[in-house]
Protein backbone atom coordinates (compact mmCIF):
# COMPACT_ATOMS: atom_id res chain seq x y z
CA UNK A 1 0.00 0.00 0.00
CA UNK A 2 2.83 2.14 0.92
CA UNK A 3 4.42 1.67 -2.46
CA UNK A 4 1.29 2.67 -4.41
CA UNK A 5 1.07 5.98 -2.29
CA UNK A 6 4.72 6.82 -3.06
CA UNK A 7 3.96 6.40 -6.96
CA UNK A 8 0.53 8.71 -6.52
CA UNK A 9 3.33 11.31 -4.91
CA UNK A 10 5.83 11.16 -7.62
CA UNK A 11 2.79 11.24 -10.39
CA UNK A 12 0.99 14.32 -8.67
CA UNK A 13 4.59 16.64 -8.11
CA UNK A 14 5.97 15.55 -11.36
CA UNK A 15 2.58 16.98 -13.48
CA UNK A 16 2.98 19.97 -11.14
CA UNK A 17 6.19 20.52 -12.36
CA UNK A 18 5.91 19.28 -15.72
CA UNK A 19 2.75 21.77 -16.89
CA UNK A 20 4.04 24.09 -14.41
CA UNK A 21 7.46 24.74 -16.10
CA UNK A 22 5.99 24.40 -19.54
CA UNK A 23 3.58 27.07 -19.01
CA UNK A 24 6.06 29.19 -18.33
CA UNK A 25 8.41 28.37 -21.55
CA UNK A 26 5.75 28.57 -24.08
CA UNK A 27 5.64 32.25 -22.41
CA UNK A 28 2.28 32.05 -20.61
CA UNK A 29 0.84 35.14 -18.95
CA UNK A 30 0.62 34.82 -14.98
CA UNK A 31 -3.22 33.80 -14.84
CA UNK A 32 -2.18 31.39 -17.66
CA UNK A 33 0.52 30.32 -15.52
CA UNK A 34 -1.24 29.76 -12.52
CA UNK A 35 -4.02 28.20 -13.90
CA UNK A 36 -1.27 25.84 -15.36
CA UNK A 37 -0.08 25.24 -11.22
CA UNK A 38 -3.24 25.16 -10.01
CA UNK A 39 -5.19 23.28 -12.52
CA UNK A 40 -2.29 20.28 -12.63
CA UNK A 41 -2.62 20.52 -8.54
CA UNK A 42 -6.44 20.30 -8.93
CA UNK A 43 -7.21 17.27 -11.26
CA UNK A 44 -4.03 15.24 -9.68
CA UNK A 45 -5.43 15.81 -6.03
CA UNK A 46 -9.18 14.46 -7.66
CA UNK A 47 -7.07 11.70 -9.23
CA UNK A 48 -4.68 10.81 -6.92
CA UNK A 49 -6.24 11.87 -3.80
CA UNK A 50 -8.07 8.55 -2.53
CA UNK A 51 -4.83 6.38 -3.07
CA UNK A 52 -2.46 8.96 -0.54
CA UNK A 53 -3.81 12.16 -0.10
CA UNK A 54 -3.07 13.84 -3.01
CA UNK A 55 -0.47 16.26 -1.38
CA UNK A 56 2.56 16.71 -3.91
CA UNK A 57 4.11 19.10 -1.28
CA UNK A 58 6.58 18.51 1.34
CA UNK A 59 5.27 20.92 3.62
CA UNK A 60 1.88 19.99 3.34
CA UNK A 61 3.04 16.75 4.15
CA UNK A 62 5.30 18.12 7.05
CA UNK A 63 2.31 20.55 8.26
CA UNK A 64 -0.21 17.44 8.23
CA UNK A 65 1.99 14.91 10.13
CA UNK A 66 2.61 18.54 13.04
CA UNK A 67 -0.75 18.37 13.72
CA UNK A 68 -1.86 15.02 13.62
CA UNK A 69 -3.36 14.11 10.64
CA UNK A 70 -0.80 12.10 9.26
CA UNK A 71 1.78 9.35 10.44
CA UNK A 72 5.54 10.90 10.69
CA UNK A 73 6.51 7.40 8.76
CA UNK A 74 3.81 8.58 5.41
CA UNK A 75 5.50 11.97 5.77
CA UNK A 76 8.93 10.73 5.59
CA UNK A 77 8.45 8.50 3.21
CA UNK A 78 6.57 11.18 0.76
CA UNK A 79 9.27 13.27 0.42
CA UNK A 80 11.26 11.55 -1.14
CA UNK A 81 9.03 10.29 -3.71
CA UNK A 82 7.64 14.35 -4.15
CA UNK A 83 11.48 15.67 -4.64
CA UNK A 84 12.06 12.50 -7.25
CA UNK A 85 8.32 13.03 -8.68
CA UNK A 86 9.34 16.98 -9.34
CA UNK A 87 13.22 16.33 -10.89
CA UNK A 88 11.44 14.18 -13.17
CA UNK A 89 8.70 16.40 -14.01
CA UNK A 90 11.56 18.95 -14.55
CA UNK A 91 13.32 17.23 -16.76
CA UNK A 92 10.65 15.77 -18.48
CA UNK A 93 9.48 19.66 -19.53
CA UNK A 94 12.87 20.49 -20.53
CA UNK A 95 13.04 17.66 -23.08
CA UNK A 96 9.82 18.42 -24.69
CA UNK A 97 10.13 22.51 -24.73
CA UNK A 98 14.19 22.14 -25.32
CA UNK A 99 16.49 24.41 -23.86
CA UNK A 100 16.23 27.64 -25.69
CA UNK A 101 12.93 27.98 -24.29
CA UNK A 102 13.92 26.61 -20.76
CA UNK A 103 16.22 29.00 -20.88
CA UNK A 104 14.27 32.01 -22.21
CA UNK A 105 11.90 31.25 -19.10
CA UNK A 106 14.72 30.73 -16.61
CA UNK A 107 13.69 27.39 -16.29
CA UNK A 108 10.58 28.29 -14.82
CA UNK A 109 13.21 28.54 -11.80
CA UNK A 110 11.76 30.70 -8.66
CA UNK A 111 13.46 33.69 -8.33
CA UNK A 112 12.88 37.03 -6.05
CA UNK A 113 11.50 39.76 -8.20
CA UNK A 114 13.77 43.04 -9.36
CA UNK A 115 14.01 44.79 -5.60
CA UNK A 116 12.55 42.23 -3.73
CA UNK A 117 14.03 41.78 -0.41
CA UNK A 118 14.97 38.28 0.76
CA UNK A 119 13.10 38.92 3.80
CA UNK A 120 9.79 40.14 1.69
CA UNK A 121 10.53 36.92 -0.73
CA UNK A 122 10.03 35.12 2.45
CA UNK A 123 7.11 36.53 3.96
CA UNK A 124 5.57 35.78 0.87
CA UNK A 125 6.62 32.54 0.37
CA UNK A 126 5.14 31.93 4.24
CA UNK A 127 1.81 33.47 4.19
CA UNK A 128 1.03 31.84 0.76
CA UNK A 129 1.78 28.67 2.02
CA UNK A 130 0.01 28.97 5.21
CA UNK A 131 -3.12 30.31 3.33
CA UNK A 132 -2.86 26.76 0.94
CA UNK A 133 -2.29 24.48 3.96
CA UNK A 134 -5.06 25.84 5.50
CA UNK A 135 -7.10 25.40 2.85
CA UNK A 136 -5.79 21.39 2.39
CA UNK A 137 -6.95 20.76 6.24
CA UNK A 138 -10.45 22.94 6.13
CA UNK A 139 -11.53 21.51 3.01
CA UNK A 140 -10.25 18.53 2.55
CA UNK A 141 -9.89 16.72 6.12
CA UNK A 142 -12.28 18.36 8.38
CA UNK A 143 -14.70 19.33 5.21
CA UNK A 144 -14.05 16.14 3.38
CA UNK A 145 -15.32 18.09 0.51
CA UNK A 146 -15.78 16.45 -2.69
CA UNK A 147 -14.60 19.13 -4.25
CA UNK A 148 -11.62 20.02 -2.13
CA UNK A 149 -9.24 19.39 -4.88
CA UNK A 150 -10.38 21.82 -7.04
CA UNK A 151 -10.79 24.46 -4.18
CA UNK A 152 -6.92 23.47 -3.21
CA UNK A 153 -5.87 24.44 -6.94
CA UNK A 154 -8.14 27.42 -6.99
CA UNK A 155 -5.64 28.24 -3.30
CA UNK A 156 -2.79 27.78 -5.39
CA UNK A 157 -3.81 30.15 -8.32
CA UNK A 158 -4.57 33.48 -6.32
CA UNK A 159 -1.00 32.68 -4.44
CA UNK A 160 0.33 32.60 -7.80
CA UNK A 161 -1.70 35.95 -8.69
CA UNK A 162 -0.86 37.49 -5.67
CA UNK A 163 3.16 36.96 -4.83
CA UNK A 164 4.39 35.63 -8.37
CA UNK A 165 6.34 38.52 -9.51
CA UNK A 166 7.55 38.72 -5.81
CA UNK A 167 8.55 35.50 -4.89
CA UNK A 168 7.34 32.82 -7.71
CA UNK A 169 4.91 31.38 -5.68
CA UNK A 170 6.14 27.98 -5.06
CA UNK A 171 4.46 26.71 -1.86
CA UNK A 172 5.98 24.12 -2.25
CA UNK A 173 9.89 22.94 -1.96
CA UNK A 174 9.43 20.02 -4.38
CA UNK A 175 8.54 22.93 -7.00
CA UNK A 176 11.18 24.90 -5.94
CA UNK A 177 13.99 21.94 -6.25
CA UNK A 178 12.68 20.65 -9.05
CA UNK A 179 13.36 23.34 -11.40
CA UNK A 180 16.40 24.33 -9.47
CA UNK A 181 17.79 20.69 -10.62
CA UNK A 182 16.74 20.81 -14.08
CA UNK A 183 18.20 24.59 -14.71
CA UNK A 184 21.13 24.71 -12.14
CA UNK A 185 19.51 27.77 -10.41
CA UNK A 186 20.02 27.87 -6.69
CA UNK A 187 20.17 31.88 -5.63
CA UNK A 188 18.30 31.85 -2.69
CA UNK A 189 16.92 28.27 -2.33
CA UNK A 190 16.41 28.03 1.27
CA UNK A 191 13.50 30.90 1.05
CA UNK A 192 11.55 28.29 -0.93
CA UNK A 193 12.26 25.56 1.70
CA UNK A 194 12.20 27.83 5.02
CA UNK A 195 9.19 29.24 3.81
CA UNK A 196 6.76 27.16 2.68
CA UNK A 197 7.85 24.54 5.69
CA UNK A 198 6.61 26.93 8.33
CA UNK A 199 4.12 28.78 6.65
CA UNK A 200 2.60 25.03 6.24
CA UNK A 201 2.61 24.49 9.98
CA UNK A 202 1.46 27.85 10.79
CA UNK A 203 -1.26 26.92 8.32
CA UNK A 204 -2.22 23.47 10.13
CA UNK A 205 -2.04 24.96 13.30
CA UNK A 206 -4.86 27.63 11.93
CA UNK A 207 -6.65 24.75 10.98
CA UNK A 208 -7.25 23.29 13.77
CA UNK A 209 -7.22 25.83 16.33
CA UNK A 210 -10.37 27.36 14.48
CA UNK A 211 -11.90 24.00 14.12
CA UNK A 212 -11.67 23.85 18.00
CA UNK A 213 -13.93 26.76 18.08
CA UNK A 214 -16.72 25.40 15.86
CA UNK A 215 -19.73 25.27 18.49
CA UNK A 216 -20.24 21.91 19.60
CA UNK A 217 -23.58 20.16 18.67
CA UNK A 218 -25.44 19.44 21.69
CA UNK A 219 -27.19 16.04 22.09
CA UNK A 220 -30.58 15.74 21.86
CA UNK A 221 -31.34 14.72 25.15
CA UNK A 222 -29.94 17.69 26.68
CA UNK A 223 -31.05 20.59 24.48
CA UNK A 224 -34.50 21.51 26.79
Amino acid sequence: MLTKKLIAEAIGTFALLFAGMLSIANDATLLGVAFAHGLAIAVMAMALGTVSGGQFNPAVSIGLSLTGHQKWSDTLAFIPAQFVGGILGAFAAVAVAGQEAMVRGGYGAAALGNGVSVGGGLLAEFITSAFLVLVIVKVAIHQKSVLGGLVVGLTIVVGILAVGPISGATMNPARALGAAVAGGTWANMWIYFVGPILGGAVGAWLANYTEDLRPKPVPVGEMN
